[in-house]
């Protein structure tokens, strides 16, 4: 009896680990994502963000956990998030290793005024395009699809 108790608790949790993972963004830290959207040849879509920020955490709940924006970027893109406030990580891109603060520059054009900010980054075509403030999700559908169009259009 213990075993077949043990056996549907496993299988449960198991069901229940593999459905949650399909509704949710699988975030990476910019040098695995980097490193994957290469490989991958797909976007990266970089969510810059700090932990004393109202409006990312608001963009997560707002944004980032609707089931169209969750599928939309599963599919389509390699998710990112990174904080550049973050100390004694360093981050490689394009042969060079960058503290946050200084890779935050480099991959905005320095052009962050705030956060959040959101930055597509295709590294086939080295093209990238900033997104500044905070969306809701009504907001931020045209954009992952503008932007697939615009950068997949280059191959």
């Amino acid at each position: 009896m213990k075993v077949k108790v043990a056996a549907a608790l496993l299988f449960t949790l198991f069901i229940g680990s593999s459905f949650k993972a399909d509704n949710e963004i699988k975030w990476l830290d910019f040098n695995t994502g980097y490193d994957l959207a290469k490989k991958k040849n797909k976007i990266m879509i970089v969510d810059v963000y700090t932990d004393w920020c109202g409006w990312c955490k608001r963009m997560d709940r707002d944004t980032y956990e609707k089931a169209n924006i969750i599928s939309a970027i599963n599919s389509d893109f390699i998710p990112v998030k990174f904080n550049p406030e973050i100390k004694g990580v360093m981050y490689n891109f394009e042969g060079r290793v960058y503290s946050g603060d200084q890779l935050a520059g480099v991959i905005s054009n320095y052009q962050i005024s705030g956060y959040p900010t959101t930055i597509f980054i295709y590294p086939k075509t080295k093209s990238s395009e900033l997104v500044p403030g905070y969306k809701n999700a009504e907001q931020m559908a045209p954009i992952l699809s503008e932007v697939k169009k615009k950068f997949y259009a280059k191959n």
